[in-house]
């Protein structure tokens, strides 16, 4: 966590500032740096997270699926789930691993966000000759 970002969230918890005056100082802090290293680095950041499903030869049947997410939608979501109180964690944890989903929201940090981004170059895989799908940034 930066320090501007430390200082704005002190200065809520300490009375000093309400909440939605630490809302728009974060808005503020947000739009004035780059959302991640790529644009510090020059090299543009990958906007969409694409998964493409396609009909292998084996297929019997030939529909196709295309689906675009933005990643300021996956970075959003992720920033809501800090918003779950503390009490509430397990709870929540409990139920996704009941549904199979083995997530700690307490453990996301945006940067993991940024290395799983990193690290999708061009995932593709090839379900027994049937389908072929594809999961990738643009």
């Amino acid at each position: 966590m930066n320090e501007d970002r430390k200082k704005i969230l002190e200065m809520l918890a300490a009375g000093k500032i309400n909440v939605e005056e630490a809302e728009k100082l974060l808005s503020a802090l947000a739009s004035s740096q780059p959302d991640s290293q790529e644009e510090i680095s020059g090299k543009s950041a990958p906007k969409y997270l694409r998964v493409l499903v396609e009909p292998g030869p084996k297929s019997e049947v030939q529909d196709r699926v295309n689906v675009r997410v933005p990643l300021k939608l996956i970075r959003a979501g992720l920033k809501w789930a800090a918003f779950i109180p503390k009490h509430a964690q397990g709870s929540v944890n409990q139920a996704l691993q009941e549904k199979g989903i083995e997530l700690d929201f307490a453990k996301i940090k945006p940067e993991d966000i940024e290395e799983i981004v990193t690290q999708l170059n061009d995932l593709t895989v090839e379900v027994e000759g049937k389908e072929k799908v594809r999961v990738f940034c643009e």
